[in-house]
């Protein structure tokens, strides 16, 4: 499909010229003489790119312009005048304009610019595109009650710049609440940097985060730049906060205060304007009651606070998140989609899996990998996903509900139910077949499986 441009000037020999010209090049051209007469056709058309000109009866091309940006911001629009002059080039690039033309025309400068303007719409669309993409990968996934108030929160939070502490468990996705609310920010344009608070050294953490100039530490042979620096505009997640120590949070907390900080050995000040996102699995308040976390760095983090819930507390996405991950190992491995059965999912749906969503993804990237079938059955699943009954003389037998065949079941549930009513009746045969209501043989029968 050819790309189609919209010429809309008021001028019928230069639109029979440039209609030539174009349609000689391949491209479908539309025309419109003035621009009421162009925005209707837009909206009818669709048009890749419009030549507009700046000087026409009733709206003016920097009128109409305005009008196209703003239903139709990604349209690619080129402004073509004959009296044009500094001050019309930057109000129209500053409009959204891709470029200026000035009359007389020169075909060869109309078919660059025109090419380069389509080549900038692709690349355009190649970017919202892979940006729809990761930010799709990096959403929280699931329709729970509790997850759909977590997006909202995540939605609202995501425009505005102040700090957020996120808290929950480990494995529960804290990492990705920080990505999607710097996804959906304005400050997607710039870096995510991440700052991990457990793996980084004590001794290496304030040249991590400021860096250092040459010899400020021992082996510095060169300057580093820090994290601060880095992260420029962006968003800086420090991640396991409740980790960092006290002489480390001191340093933050002026930072935040302050808006500044010097590199190691350094004497010139540098500003910072990265949005700060906070994560921890500990309850800093309790840290703060313990003395181990500073009680104003962490008002100064918890502007918003967000708390992911444990997936023990979200069973009702569990279905789902199986899914999405059996979806992603096809597309990662190119295999074919693998199922579970609604047995294996309603066994790990009353799991109560302490390592949440991180542990649910590992489980299914390993049955997926160790199971040949397409179908994943309970009789695939590790054992230790697989519920236990207890007596009350604490051993442990299997659930009968993990046992395949009916006739199998009903035995194996009937014997061990006889065996607690026993230990609740002193182990009388007599009295739990009253209790029970059947006779003393049955119970004998059922006892030595027969």
């Amino acid at each position: 499909m050819f790309p189609s441009i919209l010429i809309v000037d008021d001028n019928p020999s230069i639109i029979q010229s440039l209609k030539g010209l174009l349609t000689d090049e391949g491209f479908e051209v539309i025309t419109a003489s003035n621009g009421y007469e162009g925005l209707k056709l837009i909206d009818e058309e669709s048009p890749d790119l419009v030549l507009l000109d700046i000087w026409m009866p009733g709206i003016d091309g920097i009128e109409t312009l305005k009008q196209i940006k703003k239903d139709n911001p990604y349209i690619q629009v080129i402004i073509i005048t004959g009296h044009g002059n500094i001050e019309t080039a930057v109000n129209a690039i500053k409009l959204g304009a891709y470029d200026l033309i000035g009359k007389p025309l020169s075909i060869d400068k109309i078919i660059v610019t025109i090419n380069n303007a389509l080549n900038f719409r692709r690349l355009e669309e190649e970017n919202r595109y892979l940006r729809k993409k990761t930010i799709e990968k990096n959403s929280v996934t699931g329709n729970s009650a509790s997850i759909t108030d977590l997006k909202k929160k995540i939605a609202a939070v995501a425009q505005s710049d102040a700090s957020v502490l996120i808290t929950g468990e480990n494995g529960t996705g804290k990492e990705l609440v920080a990505r999607s609310i710097y996804q959906l920010s304005p400050r997607v344009d710039g870096p995510f940097i991440t700052v991990d608070c457990v793996t980084i050294p004590e001794e290496m953490m304030e040249s991590e985060l400021f860096g250092h100039e040459k010899g400020a530490i021992a082996g510095a042979t060169s300057k580093k730049i820090g994290k601060f620096e880095l992260a420029g505009n962006g968003t800086i997640f420090l991640d396991n906060i409740g980790e960092m120590t006290l002489k480390t949070q001191a340093k933050i907390l002026r930072v935040l205060q302050e808006k500044k900080f010097q590199r190691l050995g350094g004497s010139r000040i540098l500003d910072i304007n990265a949005r700060f996102i906070a994560a921890s699995n500990k309850s800093l308040e309790q840290e703060i009651v313990k003395g181990s976390f500073r009680e104003d760095l962490y008002h100064r983090l918890n502007v918003v606070p967000i708390e992911v819930p444990p997936l023990r507390k979200r069973k009702d996405d569990i279905p789902f998140l199986i899914n999405t991950f059996l979806a992603e190992y096809k597309m990662q491995n190119r295999n074919e989609m693998k199922m579970l059965s609604p047995g294996a999912i309603e066994l790990l749906c009353n799991h109560s899996w302490p390592g949440n969503v991180r542990e649910l993804k590992n489980l299914i990237n390993q049955l997926a990998i160790m199971t040949d079938k397409n179908i994943i059955d309970v009789s695939d699943i590790p054992e230790q996903y697989k519920p236990v009954i207890k007596e009350k003389t604490g051993t442990s037998i299997s659930d009968p509900f993990n046992i395949d065949r009916l006739k199998d079941a009903k035995k194996a549930f009937e014997k061990e139910f006889i065996k607690i009513k026993l230990s609740e009746n002193e182990e009388s045969v007599s009295k739990t077949a009253k209790k029970i209501d059947v006779t003393r043989n049955y119970i004998h029968k059922i006892l030595n499986g027969l």
